[in-house]
């Protein structure tokens, strides 16, 4: 299987090696998490790189922060989208605490998600979403 993804364990971040045609069903050689829960996974500077950067799934990143109500509002749909999209890693990344990452990535306003494939930014967008408008949202830009 040496064309297989390499994707970190949310978990324990350990990195795997997965068939993408079971990606749904993979667990973690070392620790037997599930490799894609259909939750989003809570991000620092560290996990940002790891899980986003060095990705080879794609990965929505919600910026957000907890004294932001659309952000609050927008957390269970942005949860529920994790559910529904099982093939994408979701993200969130506190930018109260991540203030130069958020930075770095040009976040001026919250909230504001961003997809990412191979490492990159490929779509961005500001405001609060429900659940369908995210799933459709990612769906438009993954095609």
């Amino acid at each position: 299987m040496s064309d297989g993804l390499i994707v970190p364990c949310p978990k324990c971040g350990a990195k795997n090696r997965i068939n993408p045609a079971r990606l749904d069903e993979a667990v973690c050689g070392k620790c037997k998490t599930p490799i894609m829960d259909g939750k989003p996974l809570a991000v620092d500077a560290a996990g940002f790189e790891t899980h986003v950067l060095q990705s080879a799934v794609p990965v929505v990143v919600d910026f957000w922060a907890p004294w932001c109500s659309p952000c609050r509002m927008m957390a269970p749909a942005f949860e529920q989208a994790a559910a529904d999209l099982r093939s994408v890693r979701f993200v969130k990344l506190d930018t109260q605490a991540e203030p130069a990452l958020a930075s770095r990535n040009g976040i001026q306003s919250i909230p504001t998600m961003a997809l990412f494939r191979g490492g990159r930014e490929t779509a961005r967008v500001s405001g609060a979403m429900n659940a369908v408008q995210i799933v459709s949202w990612v769906r438009q830009n993954l095609s």
